[in-house]
């Protein structure tokens, strides 16, 4: 990992509570200016990159805490020699270090861990702390994409974003049965395949952050 020029490894003990060093300035690190997505928790990567690869006019940044697994994004972008994505190897707790206001336009949540037990709930990557923490960097009108196989992480995620009267462009059980099959670019993680193979409904979900007040779990999902 530490050979790949596009990929920034970042000590939790550095950005606890301290900026990045790019923070602000991440259209400098790429070749080019544009629009920055996410893709949060990436694992392997191939989102990141199957995004780079369908929209060369914007710049891709994939973030996740396990280097094994995001070594493959790496070396697979780095041997095609993508120059509008790159990856962040950090804790996503700390991703509000990493981005200023209005940085990033798109977010993309693909197979997160659903933490599903009640007590590791605030662990989620849907989870209203955290998306009150990408409300500090997502520019007015940016998009939220989440791709699960969990059906109980895709009805809470649903249920929060409701209950805070956020706005949802999209939302399905079965996306590959859905109208909204084309919006998520045909781009498939190691996952989503193994889940199809297995018969598995993929879930999507797609709403933005668009709210001036500070984001609260559901009723039903408090402590």
């Amino acid at each position: 990992m530490e050979t790949f020029d596009h990929v920034i490894q970042v000590p939790f003990t550095h950005v606890y509570n301290n900026e990045f060093r790019l923070k602000g300035k991440w259209n400098a690190w790429f070749e080019k200016a544009a629009p920055i997505v996410l893709e949060l928790g990436c694992g392997k990567g191939e989102y990141a990159v199957g995004l780079a690869r369908a929209f060369p006019e914007k710049n891709f940044l994939g973030v996740d805490i396990k280097g094994a697994r995001m070594w493959k994004g790496a070396r697979d972008s780095f041997n095609e020699k993508l120059k509008n994505v790159g990856f962040i190897r950090t804790r996503i707790e700390t991703i509000r270090s990493f981005f200023a206001p209005e940085e990033v336009s798109e977010i993309w949540i693909t197979f997160p861990d659903p933490q599903l037990k009640k007590r590791r709930s605030k662990k989620r990557l849907t989870n209203a702390r955290f998306l009150n923490d990408y409300k500090t960097f997502l520019a007015p009108g940016g998009k939220i994409h989440l791709k699960t196989d969990n059906l109980e992480l895709y009805e809470y995620t649903l249920r929060l974003v409701k209950h805070n009267h956020l706005t949802v462009e999209a939302f399905t059980p079965d996306l590959y049965h859905s109208e909204y099959v084309d919006d998520t670019k045909g781009i498939y993680t190691f996952y989503e395949k193994m889940f199809l193979s297995e018969g598995i409904p993929i879930k999507y979900l797609r709403f933005n952050l668009d709210t001036d007040t500070l984001l609260q779990e559901p009723p039903d999902d408090e402590e």
